[in-house]
């Protein structure tokens, strides 16, 4: 029971609660017109003072060249009756003008203008949450601390690098979180840059006395005991980390007790924790989803291929397409993914960002418990929603969706505007509600969502695919196409082989817009089978 004790009031190092948070790309690109505008106040104000030196320099040296004559004969100097007068002068109105201009705070403007501007800074949660993605990045796409640190990711224009600090304090987020697995990992890259001389404000004890830590909670004792000493090799008196020398040893000491005691056939096993890896993660198919984000474990066989075409689409006659025909291509088979090729201008995308932008906030999701919409750490993205009387732009992409689906937007929800920033992602789920959320829809009173029509609006330098766990497909972010599946079948059974996730974008931005089509009016234009599957 000591020991207990011990090691709750001494063992833990101190960490902050906070929750998770997340800025779209949008929002950070008017940060770094922020930050240029406030370096821009910063140079202002260095020029300021550099004029404010320069004119106390020249008085100093004007008064040195003076003094030295004057204190050679002063009172042959004091005897000139100007010299008098100057000296009356100087000391009476010119040293108060001169402790004036040192007195003069030359910073007024760049403060003034620094606290105008801190109001759209970040805040903690916003850097715990760009933290985050970065820890997801790196599981998702099987990134190694050392890659992320130097910056080698595919795809970047603008390289740079993780120094000591940022490693450190991406392992703290990680700590606070309970995730030792990605505590260690940073830790470590702490370490190694200060092993290969990077000079930091952060000392080796203060990561060692972290990474210990961490590295008990995942049961690897003897790795814990080494760091733990090393630690009190560079500082014998702190205080923790004695603590937690004595802890160790204990629970060492009776493990040895326990293993005499076992009879020989159980004489190797051990009390503590095997070693262990991140989490336990409530998502079922998390390895299949990260493996389509990197491109891996497609499921399409050449004979399945060759079935798959392109073609132009006239939206069955439709005299807006006759002449003009839309391009479109089978991105997949089983459910049916169609992909349309140039679908919507570069213009059009520019107006529907710019009308979001201004409301573009944290995406919601719907609670199956209560019926209402709520975050979620699984949804990671901000968006917007466009009526089509707002804007005649949203209402003629609207009815060219109408065009080339062939199904009744009028009972449609509105056109969502969607910003995947670094690290933003929507983990697998349903568009459709499944028979355990009757009422997830009732509100709208247009039925289940029949089908989704999905928009890309930029191209993605690295990550950020729709994939489909379920049967292995990715589908590829491609500026100005848009890619379309039913949700249902004819005869109005989900199907669940449309679950799909949007995975976390690795480096770059992503837009994205949808429509989601429902149930009612289409009962005509989409008639009901009568078998379940069909």
């Amino acid at each position: 029971m000591i020991w207990c004790i011990l090691i709750l009031g001494i063992l833990l190092p101190q960490s902050l609660a906070h929750p998770g948070f997340f800025t779209s790309i949008g929002q950070m690109t008017d940060l770094i017109h922020t930050e240029k505008d406030l370096v821009t106040s910063l140079k202002d104000y260095i020029k300021a003072e550099e004029d404010k030196l320069e004119q106390i320099k020249k008085w100093a040296e004007k008064l040195d060249r003076l003094t030295s004559t004057a204190t050679k004969d002063p009172e042959g100097f004091v005897g000139h009756p100007v010299n008098a007068f100057k000296l009356m002068k100087r000391l009476n109105t010119e040293w108060s003008e001169l402790e004036n201009l040192v007195l003069k705070d030359m910073s007024d403007g760049f403060i003034s203008n620094l606290t105008i501007q801190r109001q759209y800074f970040p805040n903690d949660e916003d850097q715990v949450g760009a933290a985050k993605a970065l820890l997801r990045l790196q599981d998702t796409y099987n990134l190694d601390t050392d890659t992320i640190s130097k910056g080698n990711l595919p795809g970047v224009k603008h390289k740079s690098f993780l120094t000591v600090e940022d490693c450190f304090e991406l392992g703290k987020v990680a700590y606070t979180e309970a995730d030792y697995y990605h505590t260690e990992l940073w830790m470590e890259q702490a370490l190694r840059q200060l092993d290969e001389g990077e000079v930091s404000t952060i000392d080796k004890v203060s990561v060692l006395d972290y990474l210990s830590y961490a590295v008990y909670q995942q049961g690897d004792l003897d790795k814990a005991l080494l760091l733990t000493k090393k630690l009190l090799e560079l500082d014998p008196e702190h205080q923790r980390a004695n603590g937690n020398l004595k802890y160790f040893e204990y629970i060492m000491a009776k493990e040895k007790d326990v293993n005499k005691s076992t009879s020989d056939d159980q004489s190797d096993q051990k009390t503590t924790l095997k070693k262990k890896g991140a989490a336990v993660d409530y998502l079922p198919e998390r390895q299949k989803y990260e493996m389509l984000c990197r491109g891996e474990g497609i499921k399409m066989t050449p004979r399945r291929q060759k079935k798959l075409f392109c073609r132009y689409h006239d939206g069955n006659r439709n005299p807006k397409f006759i002449l003009a025909p839309a391009k479109q291509e089978d991105e997949w088979d089983k459910p049916r993914i169609i992909r349309f090729h140039d679908i919507i201008s570069d213009a059009e995308i520019e107006i529907v960002k710019d009308l979001a932008k201004p409301r573009l906030s944290r995406a919601t999701v719907h609670d199956p418990e209560t019926g209402k919409l709520t975050t979620a750490q699984y949804r990671v993205s901000k968006s917007a929603w466009l009526s089509g009387y707002e804007n005649p732009v949203v209402s003629r992409i609207n009815m060219r969706i109408q065009d080339l689906t062939g199904l009744d937007v009028s009972t449609a929800e509105e056109l969502q505007v969607a910003n995947y920033g670094v690290g933003g992602q929507y983990e697998p789920h349903f568009d459709f509600a499944r028979k355990d959320e009757p009422d997830a829809f009732k509100e709208l009173g247009t039925g289940n969502r029949i089908a989704t029509w999905l928009f890309y609006m930029s191209d993605v330098s690295a990550g950020g695919a729709t994939v489909f766990p379920e049967v292995g497909a990715s589908v590829w972010p491609k500026k100005g196409t848009a890619v379309f599946w039913y949700n249902l079948f004819a005869s109005g059974e989900g199907d669940y082989s449309t679950r799909h996730a949007a995975c976390p974008v690795l480096v770059g931005n992503k837009w994205v817009s949808n429509k989601w089509l429902h149930e009612r009016g289409q009962e005509f234009r989409r008639p009901c089978t009568l078998s379940e599957l069909e």
